[in-house]
């Protein structure tokens, strides 16, 4: 009887960690709201798709309507085609419209390059102002982020910051009490934009954005706002509001996206090893100490330069017609990053 239960269980956690995670998504006009860019922002008929647009007169954004005291949330994105030096993509939460000199926020950056060249993936994580200190890491992708809509995601509880792709796990910062208030903890807004970046997202900022291939247009769709709202508050308020929040931050840390699975660790490891190109855990040149979330080895040191640079992971060219040495289409997976080098 011990072991068929015990069976049961290991064939149930197979379950739960490969299928994707359960959340509700909601309209455009249920969560969010214009942020700039005029007619830049182009919401379908049917409120389930937003389309923001850069030409060379402006870039676009949206912003929640709410500000939520840590939640998981995420949306699938789909990224400009072409020529995209100098362009970001941004989405992210934020307090900085609020806390002008001490505001949290956690970013998604999505970096546009040359023709041909691979998009680059940023994750950023700043609190109470720490903008020197943002624990930036850089990825990217097995997959190209233009032909299909992928789902980026965040989740930010009371001791925990995940991200995901695809409902795979790619970074978790998990809080310590040597990181103080480096951890974001104020309510927070959540982001979508895209803007021309054009001083620094591309070779430092050598290669600027050719507007012979505008518009540039990021999709974003199958939006989830899973989170307790609440007013952008002062610190000494805060715990009236965590009182509150109580029972869906109970609700946060044990759902599926909170819970890592050992299969979540293994692809969480692999990624990071195949697609990982920087991390702030090995950048001895602008950081004299090790930040005291990162679990850093003499083994794993030894694959990144003094910079936080990987000596292993490189970016390639992308091309439709690149072909297996079987003569098979490559294909690359998320889900088998293995197949990437």
């Amino acid at each position: 009887m011990a072991r068929v239960l015990i069976l049961s269980l290991f064939l149930l956690s197979i379950s739960v960690s490969s299928r994707a995670f359960h959340v509700e998504t909601i309209s455009f006009d249920e969560g969010y709201k214009h942020l700039f860019g005029e007619d830049n922002l182009v919401v379908s008929a049917d409120r389930k798709r937003a389309n923001l647009v850069l030409n060379r007169y402006t870039g676009s954004g949206f912003i929640s309507s709410d500000y939520y005291m840590h939640g998981y949330f995420s949306a699938f994105i789909k990224l400009p085609k072409e020529n995209t030096a100098g362009v970001v993509v941004a989405f992210y939460l934020s307090n900085g419209d609020v806390f002008e000199k001490n505001h949290d926020e956690l970013d998604w950056e999505f970096l546009g390059n040359k023709k041909g060249k691979e998009w680059r993936v940023q994750t950023n994580i700043y609190g109470n102002g720490s903008t020197m200190r943002g624990r930036e890491e850089r990825y990217l992708l097995p997959f190209d982020p233009t032909e299909a809509a992928h789902r980026y995601s965040i989740l930010w509880t009371p001791n925990v910051v995940i991200f995901y792709i695809d409902d795979i796990p790619i970074r978790e910062v998990i809080r310590t009490e040597a990181m103080g208030s480096d951890f974001p903890s104020k309510p927070m807004a959540v982001y979508a934009t895209i803007w021309d970046g054009s001083a620094w997202a591309t070779d430092g900022g050598k290669v600027k954005i050719n507007y012979k291939y505008s518009p540039f247009i990021a999709e974003f769709s199958e939006l989830v706002l899973k989170g307790c709202t609440s007013a952008p508050i002062q610190q000494s308020q805060m715990s009236v509001d965590l009182d509150r929040c109580a029972s869906t931050e109970l609700e946060l840390m044990t759902a599926d996206f909170a819970i890592m699975t050992p299969k979540m660790r293994s692809d969480m490891r692999r990624f990071r090893e195949k697609k990982m190109t920087y991390t702030v855990c090995y950048d001895a040149v602008r950081y004299q100490s090790v930040f005291p979330e990162c679990d850093n080895t003499p083994e794993e040191q030894e694959k990144f330069w003094q910079w936080g640079e990987s000596k292993t992971v490189k970016p390639r060219n992308r091309s439709s017609k690149r072909r297996s040495p079987r003569g098979q289409p490559a294909v690359a997976s998320l889900y088998n990053v293995q197949a990437v080098v």
